[in-house]
């Protein structure tokens, strides 16, 4: 790999082919510079020394270069080890499939190509799978073939489409700006007409004109642009910790680079130039005579509504993504999870060689223990996690079900500490041996026993080589979500901690309502209880659940930064509008008053208008959202775009947005004194 991206070292030396030849024999590690620096202050003596994980050793050999830290943008790799040294020869194993393989082509070589001649390839190890797993599971697999300058990464599948869909507000607010630009250079060049007469009557070109008018409008988008940079370089990092957590945080770099601010100067010379340049122009072409008469052209006037309109409708397209977001998050926020996680954590906890059970229970009694603590139960891993040991299920020797199934193993205090409801049979006990007992949740007995009673049931758990585990049923419990906040609840089957382990789960309900308040206690006492063990990570299960949302709350967030801007922008294009079009209609308006109309009528022509034109928008912008919302139907949950939530918060807040700013309007209207408005003109 570090030859393939031409990653020299540092120091020592980085892998070479003959150190990953042999399973097993290659026991050397190649630091990255980042953990170089962090961890050994750049101590030129460290090649040589002996770095271990778990119950393996390892050799120091080189520190990589540069700020190479792995293949997967957002997570930092700080150990780089030979793929010969896996776990259980995993390399070697022809069932194992869970590798990244990165190409080097040769000159003239096309991706494409490749892929041709590697997918018959490909498929022959599907179906070599297969054999052993049920084969819809398997066949539905497929190759992929990705550009691997940017990395292969989960956050990249997570955040794409978000980023997409962000990237389309942004657009959108963008062209609520322009609009709005457009419109109120509009509203300038029909109120300096008789300047621009002026001017021209005296001798100045057309080009000195245009010069004029975007060279007044580009100073302010420059400007505005370099507080954009500077707001952009403050919260993209704000931002970018939103996604990670305190105990695995991600890291990206996000430098500023000549594209970045290049494409940045670009687009706003370019909406300045784009939106700028036709007001210029009609502003340019003044007819001296005609102007010097006064008047509004009904053309111009009938462009400002238009662009009040488009306003109106993309401000409801980014608004109604915001509702649909905000309720997104609210419904995962809200979604019950089956288990009680209040005052839980879950110190994840790893040993240098295989423990017995009975060693990982001296370990929990210790906890039991310690002042504050109310339960403690054991697991290979804690619920949501993210993880999932999956299966196939034969009920009565028949042939496995087209799904997996979840399982876990779990101690007998598990059920009852994570408050899930025993609904028939017993719980699991110490005396439980393998092959034998087993609790199952009600979408097992739905999916695979009708329904019906399933206590002193039988089932098999199918394995590689078509093995088969055979299990009866003790216990039937109620549904808790297993992996995350989206999937469906599957059938699941809780098994006796029995065997060894090198990695297990100590959930600890605590008294104290902020269970990290005993974390640092319960991390010092678990080595105290049985040398060796030691605690990799504490989290709490309401922090393992709220992960899964992340994505999620941090669209609702932007999305609703989004809205309160385009929400802004329209409102002040609509109070420029306004206020122009009652400063141009004053002399209407002072003869509809000499002639007797009330000041109520005023205010109500000119509140009429705006919202005739809001309305307007306000439909086409619906009309567009909805038709628009199935580009984002992957990020949504439980909603829809024709729910009345979603539909009713653009609908009122532009309304209200739109009355707000006809407010000083309609003021100023009402003030118009007849008497001295007639004798002026």
């Amino acid at each position: 790999m570090f030859d393939s991206f031409g990653i020299r070292p540092a120091l020592g030396r980085v892998f070479t082919e003959n150190d990953d030849l042999t399973p097993g024999a290659h026991a050397y590690a190649v630091l990255s510079y980042d953990y170089w620096e962090r961890r050994f202050a750049k101590d030129p003596n460290v090649v040589g020394r002996i770095f271990r994980t778990g119950d393996e050793v390892f050799q120091i050999v080189g520190v990589a270069e540069g700020p190479f830290t792995g293949t997967e943008p957002g997570k930092v790799t700080d150990v780089f080890l030979p793929t010969m040294m896996m776990k259980n020869h995993a390399i070697v194993r022809s069932d194992y499939q869970w590798f990244l393989t990165f190409v080097q082509l040769n000159a003239g070589v096309s991706a494409p190509l490749v892929r041709e001649k590697l997918r018959p390839v490909f498929r022959a190890f599907v179906e070599e799978r297969a054999k052993v797993s049920p084969v819809t599971a398997r066949r539905a697999q497929r190759l992929e073939m990705n550009r691997a300058a940017a990395g292969v990464s989960g956050l990249q599948r997570g955040y794409g489409t978000a980023l997409l869909v962000l990237g389309a507000l942004v657009n959108l607010v963008l062209l609520i700006a322009c609009a709005n630009v457009a419109n109120l250079m509009t509203a300038q060049a029909m109120g300096r007409q008789r300047e621009m007469a002026l001017r021209v009557a005296i001798g100045a070109g057309r080009g000195r004109l245009v010069q004029l008018v975007v060279m007044e409008c580009a100073w302010p988008a420059c400007f505005a642009a370099g507080i954009g940079a500077c707001f952009a370089g403050w919260a993209a990092p704000l931002v970018v910790g939103m996604i990670g957590t305190p105990d695995n945080a991600v890291r990206l770099i996000l430098s500023a680079d000549w594209r970045v601010l290049g494409f940045g100067v670009a687009m706003a010379l370019g909406c300045t130039l784009l939106f700028g340049l036709a007001p210029a122009l009609r502003a340019s072409g003044v007819k001296p005579v005609s102007a010097l008469k006064g008047g509004t052209p009904l053309s111009r006037a009938r462009m400002m509504r238009l662009l009040i309109a488009a306003q109106v409708a993309f401000c409801v397209q980014v608004l109604l993504g915001t509702a649909l977001f905000m309720a997104t998050s609210g419904r995962l926020s809200r979604q019950e999870t089956g288990f009680s996680s209040e005052r839980l954590l879950a110190l994840e906890t790893v040993t240098p060689q295989l423990q017995r059970e009975s060693m990982w229970n001296q370990v929990a009694d210790r906890l039991r223990t310690v002042p504050g603590v109310e339960a403690v139960a054991l697991c290979e891993w804690p619920l949501m996690t993210g993880g999932v040991w999956d299966g196939w299920i034969s009920v009565n020797g028949a042939a496995p079900g087209p799904t997996a199934s979840y399982f876990l193993s779990v101690s007998p205090e598990w059920r009852a500490l994570m408050k899930i409801p025993l609904l028939e049979g017993r719980d699991l006990r110490t005396g439980d041996t393998l092959p034998g007992s087993a609790l199952v949740n009600q979408a097992f007995a739905r999916q695979y026993l009708d329904g019906g009673h399933p206590v002193g049931r039988w089932f098999e758990i199918v394995q590689n080589e078509g093995h088969r585990q055979r299990y009866q049923i003790v216990g039937l419990v109620g549904d808790a979500r297993y992996r995350n906040m989206r999937e469906p609840i599957q059938p699941t089957a809780y098994f006796p901690f029995q065997g060894a382990y090198r990695r297990a789960t100590l959930l600890v309900r605590t008294a104290s309502e902020d269970p990290k308040s005993t974390a640092s206690a319960l991390r010092l006492e678990v080595p105290q209880a049985r040398p060796g063990f030691r605690v990799s990570n504490i989290q709490t299960q309401r922090a393992l659940i709220e992960q899964h949302a992340v994505r999620e709350r941090l669209l609702s967030i932007l999305a609703l930064f989004f809205g309160v801007v385009a929400l802004s922008l329209a409102g002040v294009g609509l109070y420029g509008v306004l206020d122009y079009s009652v400063l141009q209609r004053r002399r209407e308006i002072g003869i509809r008053m000499a002639i007797g109309a009330q000041a109520s009528d005023i205010a109500r022509r000119v509140v009429t208008d705006v919202l005739v034109v809001v309305l307007a928008g306000e439909i086409f912008g619906l009309a567009l959202g909805i038709s628009s919302v199935r580009f984002i139907e992957a990020l949504l949950f439980e909603v829809k775009a024709t729910d009345m939530g979603a539909l009713a918060l653009p609908t009122v807040a532009i309304l209200a947005v739109a009355l707000l700013a006809a407010v000083p309007a309609v003021i100023r209207a009402i003030r118009i004194d007849p008497v001295r408005m007639l004798r002026s003109e």
